[in-house]
């Protein structure tokens, strides 16, 4: 997976050496990709909990994550 984003690959490569699967790594990246660009491409150092917060809740209402799971 080639990545561009500094960050991303600092995330990436973190994971590689922690061992994580190249599923988990796959899957870990796609949900921090899709939280920084659901927030217009912020940096996730200048964000937090209600960020967080934001995301999680339009996944759950405009997504209809509860009933996937």
């Amino acid at each position: 997976m080639s990545l561009k984003s500094p960050f991303l690959k600092g995330l990436q490569e973190e994971m590689r050496i922690r061992g994580y699967s190249i599923r988990t790594e796959k899957t870990y990246l796609y949900w921090v990709k899709a939280f920084i660009n659901f927030h217009h491409k912020r940096h996730p150092e200048t964000m937090g909990t209600e960020e967080v917060t934001q995301f999680l809740t339009f996944l759950a209402n405009q997504r209809n994550w509860t009933e996937r799971c």
